[in-house]
């Protein structure tokens, strides 16, 4: 595989005369797709959520209608689901927003496909591999000089021996989707000999052992760990933030954050900027680093080619991602952004169970609990003039478990 030279938006997805009917369409609608919609619907635009299961976004006054389909993970159904509803309700023009890994996929690899009908955010499958695949991504930040946890690829279980010196270790897929649904988690931690062999053997049953990585575990929590999220133009940030993930859910492993705050870090900036330039990255992208106070380097753990989980932050702390991308697909965005340090993000109902048991734990004062708490400025469901999201979110509390992980 080669990097490309430059990724370069169809003739779709770069329209000089904006259409006053012209409208989203989101695909998925958790809160990050809830966010999406509540940006744009806020200015009068309208919005469609495609979804495969119940959603809070369902029960928004932003959300203007709701399509539900059999299933968005395999990626040539999404597709075909994508261009029925398209021409079903006279969608032509509409910009499409992926919300998950799989629809990022396959909207991507389809992308030449989709253009003739949608606006379509996602670059082609040239840019995507390197998100997609951690294998990519790794090799390729190697090769750039940005710092990544050590990471080790074996064929089967006798290889393992070579690695018993490293222990502990993160045992973690190069391609997330099929890990995730199965196992409900983003890694697993082997302490031991013996854990290193059965969550390997587990693993392997799981996704292919060519899809198995092994990692090193930088120690510390989600207060080490930062995001770089930007609206990108060829490769090149438009409008930018920075934040720290100060708390998240399970603590090691973050699968979300559940309280995040904009900060300043230029290195993490620097970083990410060169990663982007060499794919000539299009659209919004959140790199995840995590800080190793070992030998003090940021580290490079994932590239998220989406809106991510807190991104309804950037609107809270000046940066209004979706309407940026929105607008620059009707060939009319703004001026660059870069967001105010200090705005917090909250996630209420995985960060209330998560601190109870850090508080009794011992390893968070609950007096910075509550400073963090004056910071927030966005909840990632609950708003004042959108109340029913919120509600929903309770009530379908063990459907959405249950959905993911069983």
């Amino acid at each position: 595989m080669t990097v490309p030279e430059r990724y370069v938006a169809s003739d779709a997805g770069l329209v000089n005369s904006p259409h006053a009917h012209v409208g989203a369409l989101v695909v998925g609608g958790d809160h990050p797709g809830l966010a999406i919609a509540r940006s744009l619907g806020r200015r009068g635009i309208p919005v469609f959520v495609l979804e495969d299961q119940l959603s809070v976004a369902a029960v928004s006054r932003y959300v203007s209608r709701v399509i539900r389909v059999p299933d968005l993970r395999d990626e040539r159904r999404t597709v075909d689901a994508l261009l029925d509803v398209g021409h079903r309700f006279d969608l032509q023009n509409w910009v499409v927003f992926p919300t998950r890994d799989e629809t990022v996929a396959a909207c991507s690899r389809y992308r030449e496909e989709l253009s003739q009908f949608y606006r379509i955010t996602t670059p082609d499958w040239n840019t995507i591999q390197w998100a997609w695949n951690k294998k990519n991504t790794y090799d390729l930040a190697k090769t750039l000089g940005i710092p990544c946890p050590e990471t080790f690829r074996v064929q089967s279980a006798n290889e393992l021996p070579d690695l018993y010196c490293r222990l502990p270790l993160a045992i973690k897929p190069a391609v997330k989707e099929n890990f995730f649904y199965a196992t409900g988690a983003k890694a697993w931690r082997a302490d031991t000999i013996s854990q290193l062999h059965e969550l390997f053997d587990k693993a392997s049953q799981q996704i292919p052992p060519e899809e198995i990585l092994l990692q090193e575990i930088i120690p510390g929590g989600g207060s080490q760990q930062f995001s770089y999220c930007a609206f990108v133009v060829d490769g090149r940030p438009h409008s930018a933030l920075t934040a720290r993930r100060e708390r998240q859910h399970p603590r090691e492993f973050g699968r979300a954050a559940s309280y995040v705050e904009t900060v300043e870090v230029p290195v993490v900036e620097e970083l990410s900027m060169r990663f982007l330039e060499a794919i000539n990255y299009y659209g919004l992208v959140e790199v995840e680093f995590k800080l190793d106070p070992r030998d003090g380097k940021y580290k490079l753990l994932d590239v998220n080619a989406r809106a991510w989980g807190f991104h309804g932050l950037g609107a809270a702390a000046g940066v209004d991602f979706p309407y940026l991308l929105f607008s620059d697909q009707l060939g009319k965005v703004g001026e660059p952004c870069h967001a105010t340090a200090g705005i917090g993000w909250l996630r209420v109902i995985t960060d209330v169970p998560m601190v109870l048991g850090e508080v009794l734990c011992g390893r968070l004062d609950w007096r910075m609990y509550l400073r963090s708490l004056r910071r927030v400025q966005i909840e990632s469901v609950f708003s004042r003039d959108d109340m029913l999201p919120s509600a929903a979110e309770f009530l379908l509390l063990p459907y959405l478990v249950m959905k993911k992980y069983l």
